[in-house]
This record gives C-alpha cells, structure tokens and sequence, in this order.
C-alpha cells in the first residue's frame, strides 16, 4: 500500500510575514482613508449616487460590523458637499382659509432672517402703532369727526324738540329711544288730567302725537346715519393710521424680498390683515386715552403674523444628510403639538415641528431598513411619500380625540433615500413588496469577507492605524498587526481571505490595549492580541469545557487508540453565539441480512435535518454503484451518532459513516485515532464542508488530554486545506510530528490511511458479505 503524504505544518496556517511591512508601529502608517476590500460595493454606490432619478434609491446591504454604516455616511457626506444647497421651508398662517398653514420657501439660510424680520415687524407694529394713535395729529382729526357728528347730531334733536314743543308735548329720551309728554303751559299733563279731555281734545292730541313720532323716526334714522359714517370716517382714520405705520414696514420687506415671488404675495396679505385689525394693538381706557393693549391679548393676536421656520438650511454644507435610526412614523414626517385648552386640544402652525424627510429634503436621508418595518405603517409612510413626491405631516391624535385639527399644505420632497440592512432582508422585499422593487433600484452588496492580498494587509495596518488614533489608544507594533491579520483570515475560515466585519477585529484592539496597559506596554504586540484573543475564547468556552469534562471522565465514550469494526470517530461543529468549537463524535454502523437497505436511527428519531438525511441516503447510491451492478443489494444496516441527543445536521459526517459501514461490511477494523469529516457523493469523491479548523482543534484537545502518541490525526477533504487556520499550538505540534492531518481526494484514499489496507482488498471484502446476504435471502 502506497503511503499518503501528509500537510505540512506550513499548510495548516497562513502566518503573515512580518518582513513584507514598511513599518515598525502603526504611528508610522497613515489613517485608513475609505473603506477596504468592497470595490464592488463602491462602484455601485458611486452609481446609486450619481444617478438623478427617484426611483434609483440605493439598499446596501450586508453583515452588521463590516463598516457599511460608516462607509455610508463618510461617501453620502463627501457627495453632498457638492451639491448646492436646497431652500429653507417655513410655514405660516393662511389669511384666506380658516385652518389652514400655507408652505413657503426662500433660499437656503433666508428663512432665518424672514423669521427674524418678521419678528422685528411685530416688534415696530407694538411700538409705532400705539405712537400713531396718540399722535396730536390723530387725536385731532377724530376729535373733528366726532365734533361734526355730535353738532349734526345736536341740530336733529334740537329740530326735534321743538318741533314737538309746537306740538305740546315735551321729550325725554329712553333706553329704547325717545318718549313724548304732552304739556300745558309749560307743564306736563298728568295722566289724570289726560282722562278729563273729552273725544276732540284727545283725537287732536293723538294726531299731534303721530306727527311727533314720525317727524321722531325720520330723525332717527338720520342719527343712526349720522352715526355709521361717523364710525366709518373714524374707521377710514384708524386704517389711515394703521397704513401710515405698515405699508413703509411691508415695503421695505417687500423691497428685500422682491426675488421671492411667494414671500412678497404673503406679505401683502399680512399688510392687508394687519391694516383692518390695526386697533388690536392698541386699547382706549374711559377717559378715550389710547394705551398699548393687554400683552398676552396682543402676543396671541400677533401669532398669525409670525413665522414657523420649519427647515433651515443656513449651516448646511452643500446638500442635507439625516441619519435617523428610529424611524417611527413621527420621527420620519414630523409632528403637530397640542395643547390642552378647557379640555380641549388645540393646535396652530407655530406648533408643527420637522420630521427626518423634511429635514433631508433636497439631500439624503439614511435609514435602517429593520427597524424602519419594525415600526407601524413607517414602511408604508415612506413609500407613500416617495409616490406622491410631498409630504404632510398627518396625526393620528383626530382620529382618537376630540382637538382642533389644522390643515398643513403639503411640501414638494426631492430627496435619496439609502436604505441600510441584510442581504436577506433586501431579497425578502425585493420578492414580496413590488413597491421596493419600483423605488429601490441599486443594491450596494457589503461582502463579509475579501482577498487576502498584501494590498489589503497593508490596508488592514492602516485601519489598526486610524482605529488606535480615532480611540486614543496604544499603537499596535508590526507583530501585534500581524496577529490581527491571521486572526482576521480565522474569522473567514480561509488562509486566502480577510474579515470584512471589523466590529470582531475592533473588539481584539480594544482588549488587546487593555491587556498592554496591564502589562505596562508602550505598544501593543502579539504577546497581547494573542492573550485578548484566547481570554476572549475562555469568557466564552463554558460549554466546551463541560464537554470536555465529558470526555475525561468518560461520560461521553469515545477510543482514540486501536481499531474497531464499524466504529469510527467522526467530528461535528457546535456554534452558540459568537463561538464555535469542534466535537468529536463517535460514528457505529451494523450490518445484517434484510432488504431493508440503510437506516438512519436519527432519521427515525426525529433528530435529523434534512441534509443529513441527504449524506446518508448518499451511502445507498455510493453502494448502488459500486456493488449492485450484476446483483442485487440484499442489507440491512443501522447507522448512529452515538450519544447525540441534540439533533444532527449536514452532510459533513457522510463519508465517515461510509467508512464505518464498509467497515462493517467487509470486517476489517478502522482505526480510532483518526478522526475523519467530510462529505461525498454517490461516486465516493470527498467534498468540502465548514468549520474545518474547529473540527480539528477539536480531536486535538481530546487527544491531547488522553496523551499525544504521534500517531494521531484527522482526514479532511483535500478541498479544505485554504480554510485551515489552526491555533500555534496544533501548528506546532504537527511540526513535531505529534499530530497529523490528511488531505484527500477520493474515499479510496482515506479506506486506505483508516485500515491500512488497499480499498481493494476492503472492497473484496464487501463484495463477499453482500454475496453471502444476497444467498440467505434467496435461501429464504
């Protein structure tokens, strides 16, 4: 029997040569600028932002920690420095519709000073218009309108009078007008003496009376005309007044605004309001003086006139970027106050405050895809906005309770969305919502891992560089980078690849420096990442250790010395969390006479997955084709991992139930001191599977507990061999030759390495006991 080469200790891991750095400590490399290893990503980011069209809002999406986020707001940022900045947004009130907030807008960082100015006119109105109204000029002409109209007044009553005098009667005005008394000589007549008039004198008394009371209503009519166009002059006066102090302070506004075409119309209309309501500002106590009028009657009447400057862009450098990751729907559209007046809730415009999309509008808005669905009816919010191009801030609070609702116009929106979140997510609503396939065109694919080139070592230094700088922390030393390299290329689970999630590779910095500190360390070196590392891995072994425990005080029953028929030792995977460890794991097969062909006692347990029913049902075909082809298959085996009672699954353990099952068949004994994993197919070819390395390390801890014999190893797929990533230790014992691993191709390799036999021979072997299974049945 020919003898298999074994890897090299050089083949196990990558180790990152020291000598190809340019430096001695990272206070030497520059910062990272950018991001490293997603060329793919950039371009399509760079496109997603280019590209000026609603639809094409970007999804990037990829592992939490591989820098996305950051990237994201850096490369969105840097973008919207060259574009130019978009308009401010206010709202104020509408003197045309009762209820309602008109939207204005002006050039980025004049809503500021529209505000302002606004402000200083109300402040002028409270200080001039109370001038006006006490001005000697004022009081003049009022007093000219009220002395004409009292003269006028005084010459009706006077007519009046004495028209009713050469009538005989005498007037006395009343609450309801005016009442007419007959007289004798100078007196009045009594009631009594009104009695003792015979039909003539009381008939020519009514007709005198009745032409009294005409001549009366004639004169009354003339006074309460007398008095409108006296309250109209006086009216006329005061708007006379209230134009003379608001039209100099409207058109110098007017004049300032003349290229805001909006501003300049709302204006006008404040003009207008502010001239027919100008006696708000003002009061006359009893003695007719003009006082300023009570303060808060007057700061609630001025609210109207003020401006609730809902955006401003006077700060923003080039376009707006708003990272917001709450997006509840209030947080997105913003939000209309209330408050509690008499138990009623009521509202006005100064009360509207901005939400993330007015605050972005005309730029970017970053969002996290999660927990934007987490929230009720966000997801739909946003698509809503993002088909009717505005947005309006809509309560919920009218719907439940009884307030004062106002009526917002809405603001156009021109903005990019970037939505931040898994691939998984991405595919989920790119399948099931047909309005995130219309709206979110560029998918920004963020890879968890990427090429492990000295381009991208050096890149990864410069990273540790601006990391240690941005934290204020220790610098690393050339060895220390090195160790984060290969512990990067372990968290991939390949010799040619980096991590791309450098929140793990982070989290090694942090407490490789707390580990320098300890240690009194100007630098951080390997000796430290090496302890942040495994210290990590002790904080998180706990149940690898029961396991372990397991094994050594033989709970768990498992050889790794001598042979065995049937019984191999196969390796699994255990993943909780952020840790991984290998476990070996004992494989038995039986044979027998029957025709009930192979049977997986998880299967039947219910303690499989569906790959793993897969590998097994693989062994069938694998026999199928190789010892059925001029005779039937007459068997019946069990297959079982022994002591599992968790469940199991993958096919990573397929061909090491083929070696027990051949094995068994041919009763030719396996060896225990070698572990095996991989998978096959029906034609016996080994295929690759994961977490080669933890499987490995795995066998070698049980081994080494019980007592290294340099003849103990594992059997890997030969594909395996660039995921190795082995700890120093297990490298240093396959230096020694204390521990082997073997790469192979086909299962006749590994039939071979496990018994020392030609598979030959092992197939004979087979060929006979299904022969013999084959004429027991017949017999039957």
């Amino acid at each position: 029997m020919k003898k298999y080469p074994e890897l090299s200790y050089k083949h196990v891991k990558k180790y990152c040569v020291i000598d190809n750095f340019t430096f001695q400590t990272t206070e030497e490399v520059d910062p990272l600028k950018g991001i490293i290893g997603q060329k793919k990503g950039e371009v399509a980011m760079t496109f997603g932002l280019e590209i000026d069209h609603p639809s094409y809002n970007i999804y990037i999406g990829g592992n939490k920690g591989t820098g996305r986020t950051t990237y994201t707001r850096e490369i969105v940022g840097k973008v919207a420095k060259s574009k130019p900045q978009p308009d401010d947004w206010c709202y104020v009130h509408s003197f045309e519709s009762k209820g309602k907030a008109v939207a204005l807008n002006l050039p980025a960082g004049r809503g500021e000073a529209f505000q302002k100015d606004i402000d200083e006119l109300i402040e002028d109105l409270l200080i001039q218009v109370p001038q006006a109204f006490n001005s000697e000029d004022y009081d003049q002409r009022k007093n000219e309108i009220i002395r004409d109209y009292q003269d006028q007044k005084n010459k009706l009553l006077l007519h009046l009078t004495e028209f009713a005098e050469n009538k005989g009667f005498s007037i006395k005005s009343t609450s309801t007008g005016f009442a007419f008394v007959p007289i004798k000589d100078g007196e009045e007549i009594s009631d009594e003496a009104l009695k003792q008039f015979d039909k003539e004198e009381t008939k020519k008394l009514e007709e005198q009376l009745q032409e009294i009371q005409k001549t009366a209503i004639d004169i009354l009519v003339k006074l309460k005309n007398l008095e409108r166009i006296a309250k109209k002059k006086l009216l006329q006066l005061e708007m006379k007044v209230g134009l003379f102090v608001v039209k100099p302070l409207i058109h110098e506004l007017v004049e300032k605004y003349r290229q805001c075409q909006k501003i300049v119309d709302h204006f006008y209309k404040v003009e207008k309001d502010l001239v027919e309501n100008i006696r708000e500002f003002v009061k006359e106590e009893e003695e007719e003086e003009v006082v300023i009028a009570d303060k808060k009657e007057v700061e609630a009447f001025v609210k109207k006139y003020k401006v609730n400057l809902l955006v401003n862009n006077s700060k923003t450098e080039g376009a707006p970027v708003v990272i917001e990751f709450n997006p509840t729907v209030n947080k997105l559209i913003g939000k209309v106050e209330y408050e509690n007046i008499s138990g009623v809730l009521k509202t006005d415009f100064l009360h509207i405050k901005p939400g993330a999309i007015h605050l972005a509008n005309g730029g970017y808005l970053i969002l996290e895809a999660k927990q934007l669905l987490n929230h009720p009816y966000a997801w739909e919010t946003l698509k809503r906005i993002l088909h009717t191009k505005e947005i309006t801030i809509e309560s919920m609070g009218n719907q439940l309770v009884d307030v004062t609702s106002l009526k917002l116009e809405p603001i156009p929106i021109d903005l990019k969305i970037v939505l931040i979140g898994s691939e998984e997510l991405y595919h989920l609503l790119y399948r099931y919502d047909e309005d995130f396939q219309k709206y979110f065109k560029v998918f920004v694919d963020f890879d968890s891992e990427m090429q492990r080139t000295p381009e991208h070592e050096k890149e990864m230094a410069a990273f540790v560089s601006s990391y240690v700088r941005c934290a204020d922390i220790k610098h690393f030393d050339a060895s220390g980078v090195a160790r984060l390299i290969e512990y990067s290329s372990r968290l991939t689970g390949n010799q040619n690849k980096l991590t791309t999630r450098f929140n793990k590779i982070i989290e090694v910095i942090i407490e490789a420096n707390q580990w320098a500190k300890l240690d009194n360390s100007l630098l951080v070196t390997d000796k430290h990442v090496d302890k942040a590392i495994h210290e990590k891995w002790h904080r998180l072994s706990k149940y690898q250790n029961k396991v372990e425990e397991m094994f050594e005080a033989e709970k768990i029953l498992i050889d790794i010395e001598g042979k065995k028929i049937g019984v191999i030792n196969g390796l699994s995977v255990i993943s909780l969390g952020e840790y991984t460890f290998g476990k070996p794991s004992v494989i038995t097969a039986t044979t027998a006479v029957g025709k009930e062909g192979i049977i997986n006692i998880e299967r039947e347990v219910n303690l499989s997955g569906d790959i793993y029913d897969k590998g097994v049902m693989i062994l069938t075909g694998f026999l199928m084709q190789n010892f059925a082809q001029d005779t039937g298959l007459s068997i019946s085996s069990r297959i079982c991992f022994e002591q599992s009672y968790g469940g199991v699954d993958g096919d990573s353990a397929s061909s090491g139930e083929l070696y027990a099952l051949l094995s068994s068949l041919a009763g030719i004994p396996i060896k225990q001191h070698i572990a095996v994993t991989g998978s096959i197919n029906q034609r016996g070819y080994i295929q690759p599977v994961g977490g080669v390395t933890e499987k490995v390390e795995g066998f070698y801890r049980l081994c080494k507990k019980r007592g290294l014999t340099k003849t103990q190893g594992v059997i890997i797929p030969y594909q395996n061999i660039e995921n190795l990533m082995l700890s120093d230790e297990v490298v240093v014992a396959i230096k020694k030759g204390d521990f082997h691993i073997y790469a192979i191709k086909h299962i006749n390799e590994g039939i071979e390495i496990m018994t020392d036999e030609t598979y030959e021979k092992v197939y004979e072997g087979v060929r006979k006991k299904l022969k013999y299974f084959n004429q027991v049945i017949a017999m039957d």
